[in-house]
């Protein structure tokens, strides 16, 4: 590779290690040459997703610019044009390897211009439609570096766990989103606990949810089971030199959701994390599991959905 490649891979790197502690984690256990290019991924997608999130000093009509811009930038790289870019010569290079689907980056971009003007959603059907572009693309477009024998078997549990790490995240940073100016749990769900907007913006204040609103992140902890349920089949039809990494981020991410239920399904009293120890742990305990052992889905089910 050339030095604006390496870099670009290596600052694609960094930012995984920096902001994404647990699935950098579970990527580490990946062979070598696989990692660069989920790098290059998550790259991608942090870098948008900061565009959007990290520049709130900044007017919508600024940021949907600064977005804009380096989309086109993204899609001149796609069609052959040169890129003066940190980062996006390594995403371009990951495309052009494994010959990922253009759309899946279409869809992610779409929905990261949804950030900027869309503040809640009314149904889960609504919510589903953002997370298309925002996780389950992210499922397929991880898929052909992971690898499977399997691959039309494999991709709807890959968009599942997709889904089911998004609403993960959802469920967890509640608090932080409504700084933002969002909710990502559905009105309707709102609506069906009595919980306002109102409601979730006093428990921000005061730290600490009502049992009304707990019982509403237990319901969402619930869908987020369900997607999980779903991926679990997925995980097994990977490369085996893929398994341990998929089955830690699996386990981890899973994990938050166990603490969230461990302190009462409160996401106000403080952010659940899975501490380093288990986190270790869990990696560990992966590398050591025979590939083709299926995964345990996180916590008990209470809700059936239908």
């Amino acid at each position: 590779m050339d030095t604006d490649l390496t870099a670009a891979y290596d600052r694609c790197r960094e930012l995984h290690r920096r902001h994404g502690r647990t699935y950098y984690l579970a990527t580490r256990l990946l062979p070598a040459w696989k990692r660069r290019h989920v790098h290059a991924l998550y790259g991608f997608t942090r870098h948008a997703d900061e565009i959007v999130d990290r520049t709130e000093e900044l007017p919508p009509a600024d940021r949907a610019a600064r977005l804009d811009e380096w989309s086109a930038r993204f899609l001149a790289g796609l069609h052959g044009g040169p890129v003066d870019d940190p980062l996006l010569p390594a995403v371009l290079h990951t495309i052009a390897v494994f010959d990922l689907d253009r759309a899946d980056f279409a869809k992610f971009l779409r929905s990261m211009a949804m950030d900027l003007t869309v503040t809640s959603y009314r149904t889960y059907d609504d919510l589903l439609d953002y997370m298309e572009g925002s996780a389950a693309v992210i499922g397929t477009m991880m898929l052909p570096i992971l690898g499977s024998a399997e691959p039309a078997a494999a991709r709807e549990p890959a968009r599942q766990l997709g889904l089911a790490f998004q609403l993960t995240n959802f469920i967890r940073d509640v608090a932080e989103d409504l700084d933002r100016g969002r909710t990502y749990l559905p009105d309707e769900d709102l609506a069906k606990f009595d919980v306002t907007r109102e409601d979730l913006l006093a428990a921000r204040a005061r730290g600490r949810g009502t049992p009304k609103i707990r019982d509403l992140v237990e319901y969402e902890v619930s869908r987020a089971q369900a997607h999980y349920e779903a991926a679990a089949p997925g995980v097994v039809l990977l490369d085996p030199a893929s398994q341990a990494c998929m089955r830690t981020a699996y386990a981890l991410y899973g994990g938050i959701l166990d603490e969230v239920a461990g302190q009462g399904y409160d996401v106000f009293t403080r952010r659940a994390l899975v501490p380093r120890r288990q986190r270790l742990a869990v990696a560990t305990r992966a590398l050591l599991t025979p590939a083709g052992t299926p995964v345990t889905v996180p916590g008990p089910r209470t809700v059936v959905f239908g």
